[in-house]
C-alpha cells in the first residue's frame, strides 16, 4: 500500500493544513484516497472527510496493537493512504513519548514527512530538521515540507534539508485566506466554517504550486509491503435493533470506528439533533450522547424543553446509553447554569485549563451496562469542564504516572462519564450495550 505520514514539530506548526492541503490536491489529481489520524483526535478527521469527502480513521497504538493498526491501514481501499500525526512527532505519554505518531510510522512502517513552521527561522530551521532526525535511532522521516514559508526563503531551507539527507518537498506560503481558527479543544469544526469549501480549494491550489506532490508521491509508493495477519477479532453475533446517536453541531465528536462497529452489530443507527428537533427517533431501543461541544449551544440546547424531557423520560425509563464527555454534560442538571437534561443531579461548569488530558484506563467497580466488576477499557478523556459530581463507577489511571481517580455514573443502563471509548479497545463493551438494548426492545426492563 502506498502511504505517507505527514507530522510535525509541535501542535499548531501546520500539519493539518499541509495534510489538508496535499489530500485536496491528490483528490484533484484523481487519485483515490484513504485517510487517518494519528491519535485520539475529533477535529482533523472533519477536515479530512471534507477534503477527500471519504471517511477519516483513527490509527492509536494505545488503543490497537501492531497487528490491528496494520489490517486497519490493509482494509481501506485507495491508491494511496495520507496519515495525519498527532501533536509532535515524538509525543505521546509521559517524557518517553509512548503511543506517539512516531510508534505509528514505525509499526505500520510508513514513511515520514515532517512539517516544520519557517516563521521567524532560517538555518534554525536546521537545527530542529537535525534533532528530529536524530532524536531516535530510525527517525522514519525521509522529506520535510516547510510552513508559513517564501519562495525565497525556501531556496535556502531546501539546501539544508538536502545537506541532512532528506528530500524537500517544497512549502506553503503564509495564507490568511485559508486559515482556520482555534478553539479550547483545538480547532472550530469543518461544519461551523461557512467557507470551509473555499478554504481547502485554496490550500488544494496552493499545494500544487508549492508543494512538490511528485515527489511526495514517490516517497509514498516506495513504503514497503505492510505487516497483515489474519488474526481475527472474536467473532460478535448479528443483532437488529434500533440505537438513536446524537448528530448535530453540538454533538459531533465521535469514532468513525465505533459507528462501523454498531453497523457490523447488525444496528440501525438514527440520527437525531438534540439542537433541532423535539423528540427522539420513534422505536429506538438505545441512545448514543457522543461528545461535542454542547458548552457552545448551552442556551439554544436549553431552550428545547421537549427534547430535554424525552431524553430525560428515556434514560428514567432504563433505556440503554452511552453519555460520554459532552453527551455526559447534557444528561447534568446544569450546564453553566443553563438547565439540560436533568438525568446526572450535578452541575457541570467552564474552568480555566485541561481538567483531565490524555489516556487512561477504565477499570469498573460495579457491574454496569457495558461490563461486570473488574472489566477494563481503555480510554482517554480531554475536557475543560468539570462536574460537581463526576461518578464513581469506574478508576481511571494513567499509563504512566499510574494515578487514579473515580469517575462514571455507571448503572446496568447507563454509562455516564467524562472518558471517551474507542470500542475496538475492547468490543465487549459495545456488544453488551447492544445485548442490552435488545432486552429492553423485549421489554425486560420493567
Amino acid at each position: 500500500m502506498s502511504r505517507i505520514l505527514v507530522t510535525g514539530t509541535h501542535s499548531g506548526c501546520g500539519k493539518t493544513t499541509v495534510t489538508c492541503a496535499v489530500l485536496k490536491a491528490l483528490k484533484d489529481r484523481g487519485i483515490s484516497l484513504s485517510a487517518f489520524k494519528c491519535g485520539p483526535d475529533y477535529i482533523d478527521p472533519m477536515f479530512h472527510r471534507r477534503a477527500v469527502g471519504v471517511p477519516s480513521h483513527n490509527l492509536d497504538p494505545f488503543f490497537s496493537d501492531r497487528t490491528q493498526m496494520n489490517n486497519q491501514l490493509a482494509a481501506k481501499s485507495g491508491d494511496l493512504c495520507l496519515l495525519e500525526g498527532a501533536m509532535g512527532y515524538y509525543d505521546g505519554a509521559g517524557p518517553d513519548g509512548l503511543y506517539s505518531s512516531y510508534d505509528v510510522a514505525r509499526e505500520t512502517s510508513t514513511p515520514v514527512t515532517l512539517v516544520i513552521d519557517a516563521k521567524g527561522l532560517y538555518a534554525s530551521a536546521g537545527a530542529i530538521l537535525k534533532g528530529f532526525l536524530e532524536y531516535r535511532d530510525d527517525s522514519g522521516i525521509r522529506g520535510v515540507i516547510f510552513n508559513n514559508a517564501s519562495p525565497a526563503l525556501y531556496e535556502g531551507l531546501s539546501v539544508i534539508a538536502e545537506r541532512l539527507g532528506v528530500k524537500p518537498l517544497g512549502f506553503l506560503p503564509r495564507e490568511p485566506k485559508a486559515a482556520v481558527e482555534s478553539r479550547h479543544l483545538g480547532l472550530m469544526t469543518a461544519g461551523e466554517i461557512s467557507d470551509v469549501e473555499e478554504k481547502l480549494t485554496r490550500l488544494g491550489d496552493l499545494a500544487e504550486r508549492y508543494i512538490d506532490i511528485n515527489g511526495l508521491l514517490e516517497l509514498a509508493t516506495a513504503a514497503p509491503a505492510i505487516y497483515t495477519s489474519n488474526r481475527a477479532r472474536p467473532e460478535m453475533k448479528d443483532y437488529s435493533v434500533r440505537i438513536g446517536v446524537a448528530r448535530d453541531e453540538a454533538f459531533c465528536f465521535f469514532y468513525e470506528e465505533n459507528m462501523e462497529m454498531l453497523t457490523e452489530l447488525g444496528c440501525n443507527m438514527e440520527f437525531f439533533s438534540p439542537l433541532n428537533d423535539n423528540r427522539l427517533p420513534g422505536d429506538i431501543s438505545g441512545l448514543y450522547l457522543c461528545g461535542g461541544y454542547p458548552e457552545l449551544y448551552a442556551q439554544a440546547l436549553s431552550a428545547n424543553d421537549a427534547m430535554l424531557n424525552a431524553v430525560n423520560a428515556a434514560i428514567r425509563g432504563k433505556m440503554p446509553a452511552i453519555a460520554e464527555c459532552g453527551g455526559f454534560l447534557y444528561l447534568h442538571d446544569t450546564l453553566d447554569g443553563s438547565p439540560m437534561t436533568g438525568v446526572i443531579h450535578a452541575d457541570a461548569y467552564r474552568t480555566d485549563k485541561l481538567v483531565r488530558f490524555g489516556y487512561i484506563t477504565l477499570r469498573a467497580g460495579v457491574d454496569n451496562l457495558l461490563c461486570p466488576a473488574g472489566r477494563s477499557i481503555r480510554a482517554h478523556e480531554f475536557h475543560y469542564y468539570d462536574s460537581t459530581d463526576s461518578g464513581s463507577g469506574f478508576i481511571a489511571q494513567k499509563p504512566v504516572s499510574n494515578r487514579q481517580w473515580p469517575c462514571v455514573h455507571a448503572t446496568r443502563t447507563l454509562y455516564a462519564g467524562f472518558p471517551h471509548l474507542y470500542f475496538n479497545a475492547n468490543p465487549a463493551f459495545c456488544e453488551n450495550f447492544i445485548r442490552k438494548a435488545v432486552e429492553y426492545e423485549s421489554g425486560k426492563y420493567t
